[in-house]
């Protein structure tokens, strides 16, 4: 009987510590949640990735004491936080006032960003465009996709406009004798947010043929990849061009122009954010873990009546 009893707690012990593993899997992954909702991109995916691994690397070396390895590694790890957390400190400004405000189930809810572009914006920025090609005015309008770009992101944030987006503003924009003519036009949604903004020169060797413009289009479209396009007019020939994700694609045509924005801008979609609802993995990991435990439970009974 004392033999049995031993056994008991043993067993006991054993349910325990998986039990408390589980928990801290499920508090880590909750953990990694929250930071993929508050950084929201898919750019920084393979960023946050690396540091995940980063830190399961240091874990391990400690396990196998592996004492100059982990020492390393932990300073890589403790170095990369302080780096992503000044990199995207509004973002983290942001949760830490929800956190002091108790609004933290806005943190649990998937971000759903629709992409809103209506035909009539599309037609403006086609109309501006051509006419600009016509008299061989340059220009350079970025647009944003899924959600605003971050003002760190630009060399200078230009002069904010924050007016409805019209073929005629588009082009007084541009027009040489206008003191905003230098620099980016930027778009967001169906505003004209801000005019004169200073992009980010691609660190690519570009082709002669090609401008300042055509760079920082090139530029801005690298950086933040999967937040803008970019549309360019030649100053010199008057050719247009349409840049993604650091890669140019002209000349084109003015009809060719507005397929390529109607395919990226309509019909409005409604795009799901860098994490899933946690209501599926809720589900997921409690189904799993009711029928692990439940199994577990099962095969100790089990040994205990092959015992007895």
């Amino acid at each position: 009987m004392r033999d049995l009893w031993k056994q008991w707690l043993i067993d006991l012990g054993w349910t325990q510590s998986v039990l408390l593993h589980i928990i801290d899997l499920g508090l880590v992954l909750g953990l990694t949640y929250v930071v993929l909702v508050i950084i929201g991109e898919r750019r920084t995916l393979w960023m946050v990735r690396g540091f995940i691994l980063l830190m399961l690397a240091s874990v391990v070396s400690g396990r196998l004491e592996l004492r100059l390895l982990n020492f390393v590694l932990e300073k890589l790890v403790v170095g990369c936080a302080v780096a992503i957390a000044v990199a995207y400190q509004s973002d983290f400004r942001r949760f830490l006032e929800q956190l002091g405000r108790g609004e933290l189930g806005h943190l649990w809810q998937p971000s759903r960003r629709a992409i809103a572009k209506p035909d009539s914006v599309i037609d403006e920025i086609v109309e501006a465009v051509k006419e600009l090609s016509q008299n061989r005015i340059g220009a350079l309008i970025v647009l944003e996709t899924n959600g605003p770009i971050d003002d760190a992101d630009f060399n200078s944030v230009g002069v904010q406009l924050n007016a409805e987006v019209s073929k005629e503003l588009i082009q007084t924009i541009f027009h040489p004798k206008t003191p905003l003519h230098d620099g980016a036009a930027l778009i967001r949604g169906s505003r004209l947010v801000a005019a004169a903004v200073i992009l980010p020169l691609t660190a690519r060797t570009a082709s002669r043929q090609l401008g300042t413009r055509h760079r920082a289009a090139m530029g801005i479209t690298e950086r933040v990849p999967d937040n803008c396009i970019c549309v360019v007019v030649s100053e010199e020939t008057g050719s247009i061009s349409f840049a993604e994700k650091g890669m140019l694609n002209r000349p084109l045509t003015s009809s060719k122009l507005k397929e390529l924005l109607e395919a990226k801008f309509s019909p409005p979609v409604e795009r799901e954010a860098v994490a899933p609802s946690v209501l599926s993995w809720v589900r997921q990991f409690s189904s799993q873990g009711v029928a692990f435990v439940s199994r577990l439970l099962g095969l100790s009974s089990a040994s205990h009546r092959n015992k007895k």
